[in-house]
């Protein structure tokens, strides 16, 4: 599942060239996991403002509302000048004069959403219970603390709940609780603040190395310009169980936290 370095290394991929592009045409094609919520010919002659993320979503501001798209599990975006038929599992394309946006979802769970504003209740659905940016100026110590102290649940599940903090999915997750030396079953609420210190800034390492890397490309990811991410290359401990951890040697081991693979090393992160 593209988690939050690939939809931002998507967005940097193609933002500054549909910059101030005009839609010329919208193909919808199988249903996806959300209805688009508009008539696709009307977005014809919008003027693209340019192109913005919020936790896992881009949101595309036209010059009247905005789309919000959403990459689903498997879904990828390409754009360029090339507008060749669209293949089976090509299910949104958004034609303009400076190149064809183009989603491609083979499990369908990805969305193009349309929402006049921000603050509509479309855009609220979908962006209003998210955390705070973990790589924008918001994400400080004291208001990452105070959400820690009211979970109960396990650091690593709060982490991907997104309510807290947005976009850091499993595999970041994992990297950044090993940095912390923070054991992933460790409740929320037993984070002291040196820890949450610590946590907070390995993720905003964590993700701002992924982003450099491209993402982690670990079956079909890549770009909007077909690039594909090298980060899972260097994970410390992610996907990494029975290998010995790069730091102290220890076997990493896995456990499953709510349906998700969790990585970690029972050295490193003790407690």
């Amino acid at each position: 599942m593209p988690e939050l370095p690939e939809v931002e290394v998507t967005r940097l991929s193609f933002a500054d060239r549909i910059a101030q592009a005009r839609v010329t045409g919208v193909r919808v094609g199988k249903a996806l996991r959300w209805p688009l919520g508009y008539e696709p010919q009307l977005l014809i002659g919008r003027r693209v403002l340019g192109v913005r993320r919020r936790g896992k979503y881009l949101l595309v501001d036209l010059d009247q509302g905005l789309l919000l798209w959403h990459l689903g599990m498997s879904g990828s975006l390409r754009f360029g000048d090339e507008r060749s038929a669209p293949t089976a599992h090509d299910h949104f394309d958004l034609d303009t004069d400076q190149g064809l946006l183009r989603l491609n979802d083979p499990r369908r769970f990805g969305a193009v959403v349309y929402a006049a504003s921000e603050t509509s209740p479309q855009a609220l659905k979908l962006l209003g219970h998210l955390g705070v940016e973990p790589l924008g100026r918001d994400f400080d110590l004291k208001a990452f603390h105070h959400g820690l102290k009211h979970r109960r649940s396990a650091i690593k599940q709060v982490l991907l709940s997104g309510d807290v903090v947005v976009g850091v999915g499993n595999i970041y997750a994992s990297e950044a609780l090993f940095l912390a030396g923070i054991r992933p079953t460790l409740r929320a609420d037993r984070v002291s603040r040196p820890r949450a210190e610590k946590l907070r800034t390995a993720i905003v390492d964590v993700l701002a190395r992924a982003v450099q890397q491209g993402g982690s490309t670990l079956r079909d990811f890549s770009s909007a310009d077909g690039q594909q991410g090298y980060f899972q290359l260097e994970a410390n401990v992610y996907d990494r169980a029975g290998q010995p951890c790069r730091v102290c040697g220890a076997l990493i081991r896995w456990l499953r936290q709510g349906q998700r693979s969790t990585y970690y090393c029972p050295t490193c992160q003790k407690a």
